[in-house]
């Protein structure tokens, strides 16, 4: 069920309910980054805010950085009420849902001269419910269909995902350039509800243990019971932070050895820094070169929608004829090579649409290609055991780097103009390529299927 294999397949695979559905949580996992990004920018730069207030701003997207930290949390705790009557996956969901609408509601009405701390929090709010929601959505994903069927649940994650995206960049725009951003931002907060009919619709996945997890736990039991001597409510948090926290962290390093995890990481974090750093100034940038939110809309975000859905389909054909490795390659490649199309533009007397829609296509197949083989290698690194939590680690790790870099990208603008700073997002992947010619010189090979926690 590959999408890349045939033009048929492709669309064939949206028939099963359950790929249906994933479409349907796609659109809302997709729906709010924009909002709390470069929508988001382009409200406050047309409210005359400076470049480096709105590059600070963005550093509220650390939620979705940094949301690995609770991932354990979203993996175990119930809910009161909502765990028990909708299972643990979907009380999240909805959980996270209502934190995410709730935010865009309140927002709507703010305005960022009279008020912009509400701009800080109420984005952070909205971030960290779309972060957990983004949780529990990878692992219903992971744990309602078998292993021969994630593969077409990604590709309807990933056109749902692009279809949202596109609505809260190009729709939200299109609104706000004729309502005003207001009614923008109530009609996202409405949109919220595809989400959460959706989420009351599908099933709960059934409660699986892998043979390693039952491995891990019992470990974890002998850890309590070594520690008789400790009070009870002691041992019980100590064995949730082990099983929960610890073992999903030690079995990475342990499998992949300390030396080739950390480069792992250390790449992992280093390969999308380019189209991180410069997407919350994408907005200020084109509208600084004299471009409308409506020509914005229809070629950077409607126009856009198509060449991303164009590079996701050659980044899997890529991905099957020469593997994640080299992919790797040839998408970093293209990433740096294409930001120097807007490097263009900024020295451009005066650009048109068609060379601004170059410079979009162009720089989003370059994305879907590295974005699908960046997705296709981390998730091979992931042990059986704790997919969910390991997988939450690796985007989580890989986002960070570019998420602190982007609170300065308004200040690089500054000093220095737009022409330099596409110099600087291009030259920012040449440390990804290094890295990516050492690991592949020496790919990283799992030495055992889990680990073990560490001894206390």
């Amino acid at each position: 069920m590959n999408p890349a294999g045939s033009w048929h397949g492709w669309w064939r695979i949206y028939r099963h309910p359950k790929v249906a559905a994933q479409l349907f949580l796609a659109f809302s996992a997709g729906l709010p980054f924009l909002l709390v990004f470069s929508t988001l920018s382009a409200w406050l730069k047309q409210a005359q805010i400076d470049l480096t207030t709105i590059g600070m701003l963005a550093w509220v997207g650390l939620a979705y950085t940094l949301k690995f930290f609770w991932a354990p949390v979203v993996d175990r705790v119930r809910l009161p009420w909502l765990t028990a009557r909708f299972g643990r996956r979907r009380s999240w969901m909805l959980l996270a849902q209502g934190g995410i609408g709730l935010g865009l509601a309140l927002l709507a009405f703010q305005s960022p001269q009279e008020n912009l701390a509400a701009f800080v929090w109420l984005p952070l709010l909205v971030a960290f419910s779309s972060a957990t929601q983004d949780i529990a959505i990878d692992a219903w994903r992971i744990e309602i269909v078998p292993a021969d069927m994630q593969g077409a649940m990604a590709a309807a994650y990933q056109l749902g995902y692009r279809i949202a995206i596109t609505v809260a960049g190009a729709g939200a725009l299109w609104i706000a350039a004729d309502f005003g951003w207001t009614a923008a931002y109530l009609a996202m907060a409405a949109l919220v509800s595809v989400g959460v009919v959706t989420t009351l619709i599908i099933d709960e996945p059934e409660a699986k243990v892998s043979r390693e997890t039952q491995m891990q736990e019992q470990r974890v039991v002998a850890w309590v019971a070594d520690k008789s001597h400790w009070p009870g409510s002691l041992r019980n948090a100590g064995a949730w932070f082990i099983a929960s926290v610890v073992c999903p962290f030690v079995d990475f390093f342990t499998r992949y050895g300390a030396r080739s995890a950390l480069m792992i990481l250390l790449f992992a974090g280093c390969y999308r820094l380019t189209d991180f750093t410069m997407g919350v100034m994408s907005n200020p940038f084109y509208l600084s070169i004299g471009f409308s939110l409506k020509e914005i809309a229809g070629v950077v975000k409607g126009f856009g929608l198509f060449t991303q859905l164009f590079g996701a389909v050659v980044g899997g054909i890529v991905v099957a004829r020469y593997g994640a490795m080299r992919s790797l390659f040839i998408g970093i490649v293209l990433v740096i090579v294409t930001n120097l199309g807007f490097f263009a533009l900024a020295t451009a007397d005066d650009p048109g649409l068609l060379a601004l829609a170059a410079a979009v296509g162009a720089d989003n197949i370059a994305m879907g290609v590295a974005g699908t083989a960046l997705v296709a290698f981390l998730s091979g690194l992931t042990s059986p055991a704790y997919t969910a939590t390991q997988y939450a680690l690796f985007s989580s790790f890989y986002a960070l780097p570019g998420k602190l870099l982007m609170g300065g990208s308004g200040w690089v603008v500054d000093q220095a103009g737009w022409p330099f700073f596409f110099m600087y997002t291009s030259a920012l992947g040449i440390p990804a390529l290094l890295l990516l010619a050492l690991l592949m010189r020496r790919p990283p090979v799992p030495s055992s299927p889990s680990a073990s926690p560490p001894r206390t």
